[in-house]
């Protein structure tokens, strides 16, 4: 693809037109993005999937750097602490210094690790694309690509100044790059985040918290059959405990609790002395996280006092609860006006899903962020995007930042 113009029309509309006709390429590049395997965990293929970004960011004439993010810390199968490293975030700046600075995002890993089946995109159609994050979230990173570029063909580009961050681990919840985003949040007058758009192309209002927690159960091996009476039998008080942490579910509206992993064992033979149990919660208030914690600890506290056991709770709240703050409720309708000037009837609504727009928006920091492809069945080997919501949703981004830079609208 040819790099943008250094100049455009005053109106924005050339530039848009210019869009419409990169569809072709950003497809192309889109299947050789999401051919390149980046699961959380696969280091070499983040940093592989940022180096491509940065060259096809390179005629944009950013400050490009990559950033070392902090590895990821995890509880094992044993109950001990283990971390494992994390591929570079890659960060672009450009006109730090201008009267507006926007910031956008998106992440360069995926849920399909090297191991998963799922390995190829193949284009099935006129207009649909399946393959490992051609929605989730590779198929965004193009649309943010388009809105900039269209924006630095404008004579008001100027007036404008924006910083990219791509993160290598949003799908593990972004502990690495967490210091990043607040960063990010201190400097910049409004977010732009480019995970999937829903199915029928609306976008995410307010969105639900997220915390994940490991409780390690430690018990006492003996012998199943000479001496059980002497065991204390890990999974069995991992088993109690996680019936009671699901009870915990329909006692606060909104709030959700899913026991999603437990291991433990080993010998049929011996009493099992450790068992791990894992579980997410999600919280539509600020205040649920204290009332969790309580009833969680509480639960712990209780099966603790039982005779030869030892509990240990782990993990916390990763994610804050959005709501729409003022700033963000500006934001949407400034893009439900760009959207309707491109035929777009823009429709927000709650989820309960969360992303790196939660981490912006507890910064203070106002954003919206489902500005990515259009697409569906995320984290799935059936994930699709609709190829011509590339140039759609680009053109959505791009509109505002033209608007915005042309005076035609004000962020404040």
């Amino acid at each position: 693809m040819s790099p943008p113009p250094a100049h455009g029309a005053p109106n924005g509309v050339p530039q848009l037109h210019w869009i419409d006709g990169q569809v072709a390429a950003m497809r192309d590049e889109l299947l050789s993005l999401s051919n390149l395997n980046s699961g959380s965990f696969n280091t070499a293929g983040v940093d592989a999937c940022a180096q491509r970004l940065r060259q096809l960011f390179a005629p944009l004439q950013a400050e490009a750097e990559s950033i070392a993010v902090a590895p990821y810390r995890y509880t094992d199968d044993r109950g001990e602490w283990r971390e494992r490293p994390l591929g570079h975030a890659l960060r672009l700046r450009k006109r730090p210094d201008a009267p507006l600075r926007v910031f956008l995002c998106g992440h360069l890993d995926t849920v399909f690790g090297v191991e998963h089946p799922f390995q190829n995109a193949h284009v099935a159609g006129d207009d649909r694309m399946h393959g490992p994050g051609v929605a989730d979230l590779k198929g965004g990173l193009l649309a943010m690509f388009l809105a900039l570029s269209a924006l630095e063909q404008s004579p008001h580009r100027e007036r404008i100044g924006w910083e990219v961050l791509f993160n290598p681990d949003e799908e593990i919840g972004s502990q690495g790059s967490a210091p990043l985003l607040a960063e990010a949040a201190g400097r910049n007058h409004f977010g732009l985040v480019y995970e999937p758009a829903y199915a029928d192309g609306g976008l995410a209002s307010e969105r639900k918290g997220s915390g994940n927690f490991d409780i390690v159960v430690r018990g006492r091996a003996a012998h199943a059959g000479r001496n059980p009476q002497d065991g204390r039998n890990a999974i069995a008080a991992a088993a109690a405990l996680a019936t009671e942490l699901h009870g915990i579910n329909g006692r606060r509206e909104g709030l959700t609790l899913n026991v999603g992993y437990v291991h433990g064992g080993g010998p049929l033979n011996i009493v099992p002395e450790r068992c791990v149990l894992k579980f997410n919660v999600r919280t539509s208030r600020h205040e649920d996280e204290a009332w969790l914690l309580d009833a969680v600890q509480k639960l712990v506290d209780t099966a603790g006092k039982a005779e030869g056991y030892a509990l240990e709770l782990r993990g916390g709240f990763t994610r804050p609860p959005k709501p729409v703050s003022a700033g963000t409720a500006r934001l949407q309708q400034l893009l439900s006006n760009c959207g309707e000037t491109l035929g777009l009837q823009l429709q927000f609504r709650p989820t309960g899903g969360c992303c790196d727009g939660n981490n912006l928006a507890a910064r203070g920091l106002a954003n919206v962020d489902n500005l990515g492809v259009v697409g569906g069945e995320i984290h799935s080997d059936r994930e699709w995007m609709r190829i011509s919501s590339l140039a759609e949703r680009g053109k959505l981004s791009a509109a505002l930042l033209l608007k915005l830079a042309s005076g035609e609208l004000s962020w404040t």
